[in-house]
């Protein structure tokens, strides 16, 4: 394949950033967004998603969930076989591993090819182009779609076949969820304790816990930001595709279950679209009221 034509659907917090990369890459992009209003500087904007796929030799999909895949590529109609023969289909989101593997079989049942690529970093590093993206599918369609996304990556990883790459992103979340709830557990226990917040920040900063994911949330937590990089109901959503694939594989996953129930509270208490770290307020909520007195 010589350059491949590139369409784009799914404009929301992390597709917005990750193809506009694309576009300030010298990328010519065709994008569709189920949302209406949604227009990418430098892009054409599709009429239809039918549109970009038959426009396109490679279809970026960064969709919430497979219901919301099914019904861009109508999945099951007749309509489906003429939109991916002959194509790449590329699934960056975050869904069950058994979804995936069953739409990789009915693509390359109707003449396409299917590449996992979900990615690790949320809305900064997307927008930095510093996404990190497990790759799986047949080999030389990987090759192709590792070229197309380079420039809204700062890597990108051959994990083998689907759903590796998914697999590789839950085992990397359960590591990234696992650590922004300690961090916000470890600011409510500093609080309650009645220490200075930002030296607690300066401290963390300054040793061995210091990390990427800490210089972003610790200063959120501090300011009490809660402006959106990685939403509370999508990190909710990734702890229950863990916990079921843990549950299906017979491993025991005690953090996320914890993890499971805390950001389910978050959501519950009214934070859905806020950042991850409101995960907070559900553990404020299940605090005792009072702040320890000093000795």
């Amino acid at each position: 394949m010589g350059a491949a034509s590139v369409g784009f659907i799914g404009l929301g917090v992390m597709g917005t950033p990750m193809a506009l990369n694309l576009v300030q890459a010298g990328t010519p992009l065709l994008v569709w967004n189920r949302t209406t209003g949604k227009d990418l500087p430098g892009a054409e904007v599709a009429p239809d998603a039918a549109t970009v796929f038959k426009r396109s030799d490679v279809i970026i999909l960064m969709l919430a969930n497979g219901s919301a895949i099914d019904e861009v590529l109508t999945r099951g109609t007749a309509e489906f076989a003429e939109k991916v023969a002959g194509r790449i289909i590329v699934h960056m989101g975050t869904t069950e591993t058994a979804y995936s593997q069953g739409l990789e079989d009915d693509i390359r049942a109707a003449g396409g090819s299917y590449v996992e690529a979900p990615v690790s970093g949320s809305r900064v590093p997307a927008e930095n182009g510093e996404l990190v993206a497990m790759l799986a599918g047949d080999p030389d369609a990987v090759d192709v779609v590792r070229q197309v996304i380079a420039p809204m990556c700062r890597d990108t990883v051959v994990c083998g076949a689907v759903p590796n790459g998914l697999r590789m992103k839950l085992s990397v979340n359960v590591f990234l969820i696992a650590t922004v709830t300690g961090l916000a557990e470890s600011f409510q226990f500093a609080k309650r304790l009645g220490l200075d917040l930002g030296t607690f920040v300066d401290v963390l900063a300054g040793g061995q816990m210091s990390s990427p994911i800490m210089r972003v949330k610790g200063p959120k937590l501090l300011a009490e930001d809660y402006s959106v990089q990685a939403a509370i109901d999508d990190v909710w959503m990734n702890t229950r595709l863990i916990t079921d694939a843990a549950k299906a594989a017979g491993i025991p996953a005690p953090l996320m279950d914890v993890c499971e129930a805390l950001f389910g509270e978050t959501s519950a208490l009214g934070y859905a679209g806020a950042d991850m770290a409101a995960v907070i307020k559900a553990i404020e909520a299940r605090s005792v009221v009072g702040v320890v007195e000093q000795a």
